[in-house]
């Protein structure tokens, strides 16, 4: 059974860390090159349709700003 997951990303209070991306066994996140109002350059999806919906990136979060749906496909 195959799934297909997305993600829903809190931008402004994303610090930039990048613990999740490390995580992320398809290489779905990476920091965007703009910054949110706190100067931080943020989380976001490159890979929309490779996200499996794992959940291993809101896991990593320290700050849970991440989100995950994900449905059977």
């Amino acid at each position: 059974m195959a799934f297909k997951g997305t993600l829903v990303i809190d931008t402004e209070k994303c610090k930039g860390c990048a613990v999740c991306i490390e995580g992320c066994p398809q290489k779905v996140i990476a920091l965007s090159k703009n910054v949110n109002g706190k100067g931080y350059n943020y989380l976001e999806m490159i890979n929309e349709d490779a996200c499996i919906g794992c959940a291993n990136c809101a896991i990593l979060c320290p700050d849970g700003v991440i989100e995950v749906y994900r449905v059977k496909v």
